[in-house]
């Protein structure tokens, strides 16, 4: 039996075994079920989030309190429940397996394998719900996430205990820039978290064959919470994502969360609370709904040294509709979060990908998590991009630009191609570095813009092959002198380029 299975069952036959001494307010009877919520009365002495236990196996959570019903949220399949059945409490709360046993593999939010492997024998079982580190056990977030994506580090750096919300329209590539970041963790220490909220069977089969053919699966833990799970499973699965996390946080290491995603999400948790009577507000969604992500994305942190030093990133991310920041979660998400990535769906149709929107996308740390080599080299980055944008727009109405204003344009199109970057091919640090030196120095002036994505792709075979040491120099974190950044310049302008672009 599954270890999640097995928890469940000691709770209930805990339940069973205290029966005959239980008071009547401590066993309860199914009112009505229906949609994965059942309405319970009976228990008196219930409490908030409690576990329930009903007669034919199955477990809920309550959700809320009435005066003549409890509002319980299913986690498993409905089937077999029915008016009149039994309830007990177990003075229980919903716990998740955590632990190293988890790694590379597959679960449910309860912590049931969906991979096919062997049951999971977890260290232990911590509650879902958790309270956030106080402020005293914080520290300053100062250490990078690294993404490997160009856009992401050099303008919207993202730090070690971080928030980040991944914003925009469907099918925008949103999924595809948290797996993009998690593939590069393969080079770091970090524990790789991915919860799929409500997402298509295939669309996760194929973010985890991704991460497993590009990535370092043996760090990762895949939670999944598909359409047709029970909606208790489904409202559960970022708080046991939260939970895992934090077992590796909390022991001095590095995790990083992917929530794909919370719009849906917060629908499973308008869904129980109509269900469960609660007042409707803006869009129908319940008052508590910012409390709901808040109290979630609060567990992201940096702890102090005193409490070990390990950090939780979280990568929330959120559907927009035709690109309305202004709706009610997106703004909900934007307000909780220290920052959002907004991709948008015009650049994406346009072939630019990732379709990072760098007019309304802000880090909240930014530069203070930036590797100081990859900050200096592109301090100006995001404001030499603004100005190619509006002076590119200005010149679209057929004025002729002076020769200053063409060359700025001519090269803010070979930044725009370097800022585009196929899935799977992250870029390490001194990449990075030695791209935005050359293109500040002049050095991809001369070349057509079709070839910088084939340069960009050549680079970091050639940096081995030509600049091994001051590739090892800039990835440990030292600082160039001004002659090292021009034998750099010089490494990626001697860049053979043939026919297809490929490095000799």
């Amino acid at each position: 039996m599954p270890a999640a299975e097995d928890w469940l069952a000691r709770a209930g036959a805990a339940v069973a075994a205290t029966a005959i001494g239980a008071s009547v307010h401590q066993v309860g009877r199914v009112e009505s079920i229906g949609d994965g919520v059942a309405l319970v009365s009976g228990l008196a002495d219930a409490r908030l989030e409690e576990l329930l236990h009903f007669a034919g196996g199955q477990a809920g959570f309550v959700q809320t309190l009435d005066h003549d019903a409890i509002g319980c949220v299913l986690l498993d399949d409905a089937d077999g429940v029915k008016a009149g059945d039994l309830v007990t409490g177990t003075r229980e709360v919903v716990r998740v397996p955590v632990g190293e046993a988890l790694l590379g593999r597959v679960i449910d939010p309860l912590g049931r394998p969906l991979d096919g492997g062997a049951a999971i024998r977890p260290a232990r079982f911590d509650p879902v719900e958790r309270p956030a580190p106080a402020i005293i056990d914080r520290d300053l977030v100062t250490q990078p996430v690294q993404t490997g994506i160009l856009v992401v580090d050099a303008m919207f750096a993202l730090g070690r205990g971080q928030r980040e919300l991944i914003l925009g329209d469907r099918a925008t590539g949103k999924t595809a820039l948290a797996v993009d970041t998690i593939i590069n963790q393969r080079s770091s220490d970090m524990v790789c978290v991915y919860v799929a909220i409500g997402q298509k069977s295939s669309s996760v089969a194929r973010v985890i064959d991704q991460v497993r053919r590009h990535g370092a699966p043996e760090r990762c833990i895949f939670v999944v919470a598909s359409p047709a799970a029970a909606p208790g499973l489904q409202w559960v699965a970022p708080f046991a994502a939260f939970t895992i996390a934090e077992y590796f946080r909390d022991r001095g290491g590095h995790a990083l969360v992917v929530l794909d995603d919370l719009t849906k999400h917060a629908a499973t948790h308008r869904e129980i609370a109509l269900l469960t009577g609660q007042p409707p507000g803006r869009e129908a969604y319940p008052g508590d709904v910012f409390y709901l992500h808040s109290r979630l994305l609060e567990r992201a942190a940096k702890l102090s040294p005193e409490r070990g030093g390990g950090s939780l990133t979280a990568l929330p991310v959120a559907e927009t509709d035709a690109g309305n920041l202004s709706a009610y979660i997106p703004t909900n998400l934007i307000s909780i979060t220290d920052g959002q990535i907004v991709l948008d769906a015009r650049l994406f149709a346009e072939g630019q990908k990732p379709a990072v929107d760098a007019g309304t996308s802000v880090s909240r740390v930014g530069g203070k998590t930036q590797a100081r080599e990859l900050r200096d080299a592109t301090g100006t980055i995001r404001l030499d991009y603004a100005q190619f944008l509006e002076l590119e727009m200005f010149t679209r109405f057929g004025e002729q630009p002076e020769p200053r204003v063409k060359a700025q344009i001519e090269r803010g199109r070979r930044l725009r191609a370097l800022l585009g970057q196929p899935q799977f091919q992250p870029l390490r640090v001194a990449d990075q570095v030695a791209l935005a030196l050359a293109l500040n120095a002049g050095v991809f002036d001369a070349a057509p813009v079709a070839e910088i994505g084939e340069v960009r792709a050549a680079l970091p075979a050639w940096l081995d092959a030509q600049a091994a040491g001051l590739v090892r120099q800039v990835e440990a974190g030292g600082r160039l002198d001004e002659a090292q950044r021009a034998e750099l310049v010089a490494t990626v302008g001697r860049l053979p380029r043939n026919a297809t672009g490929a490095a000799a």
